[in-house]
């Protein structure tokens, strides 16, 4: 009798030029280990070597999308050195700071598809993607209050930014749950998907739009719009100008031009 291998944390499919990945944890809402960071390294890894794929949606198994950092994977128990073997700055620095910075430099749009809970780091992640589609039972809590810590995996940078300082400290200090709707009203997601329809369907249909279209120029407009929040306008009107610059040499600023001067559908290639 032979063991049965177990299951991926992270599955990985393409629809398309779509990358779906999911978080597959489904009994504990897909907090993550350390294996599931890596594996969704991983995942990402293989978007950026795949140049087929143009677009990604990012969503959960089960009933969950994520419940940040899995607490059973922190050592409490009673003893000597109980401070340091606890400390979560480890684990933040080796593990959530990387998945966010590769999830928000990803060279393709990314969309996150909120089937369910998205709490802690959870919905930091689903704030980190481009878009985010939510389903109507979905909800966003900031957990760390519960446990005497701070918004982390960029929670406190991507409140501030989305949702303005009164409403960030409010989901911050008091923990309480956000609606879909609520999320959406707010600015935390991009939209609530309509009743009766699967949120990662509603997903996969806004990628693989996007999977269509210029991928060079939708990662620059990423790019440019996060460093409009600290730039003057001068030093922006300067990277607008760089950046444009950049991308009249691609291929597809030329086709783009070119199918509508001849007045037919652009094929875009992504490059």
């Amino acid at each position: 009798m032979t063991d049965t291998p177990p299951e991926p944390t992270v599955l990985f499919s393409m629809q398309g030029a779509v990358a779906l990945i999911t978080l597959n944890r489904p009994q504990a809402l897909n907090s993550f280990t350390r294996e599931m960071h890596e594996a969704l390294w991983a995942a990402f890894d293989r978007i950026e070597a795949d140049k087929s794929v143009r677009a990604m949606v990012l969503t959960g198994g089960g009933r969950g999308f994520c419940a940040g950092a899995d607490l059973s994977q922190f050592d409490m128990k009673p003893g000597p050195d109980l401070a340091r073997r606890a400390d979560p700055g480890p684990v933040i620095e080796k593990l959530f700071n990387p998945t966010i910075r590769k999830l928000q430099d990803l060279r393709v749009p990314t969309i996150a598809a909120v089937n369910g809970v998205a709490a802690g780091a959870g919905a930091s992640v689903a704030m980190a993607c481009d878009l985010a589609i939510a389903a109507p039972e979905a909800t966003f809590v900031q957990a760390f209050v519960r446990l005497g810590l701070i918004p982390d995996a960029g929670g406190s940078w991507f409140l501030v930014k989305k949702l303005g300082l009164a409403r960030a400290m409010g989901c911050a200090v008091l923990g309480e749950k956000v609606s879909a709707r609520d999320a959406k009203e707010w600015g935390m997601i991009w939209d609530e998907a309509p009743d009766g329809k699967d949120c990662v369907q509603a997903a996969l249909e806004i990628a693989e739009r996007l999977a269509v279209l210029p991928t060079m120029g939708l990662v620059a407009t990423r790019k440019l719009l996060r460093a409009a929040a600290s730039n003057d306008l001068d030093t922006q009107l300067d990277l607008e100008r760089d950046t444009q610059s950049a991308l009249g040499k691609t291929h597809d600023f030329i086709e783009g031009v070119t199918a509508f001067r001849e007045k037919r559908p652009a094929k875009f290639k992504g490059e």
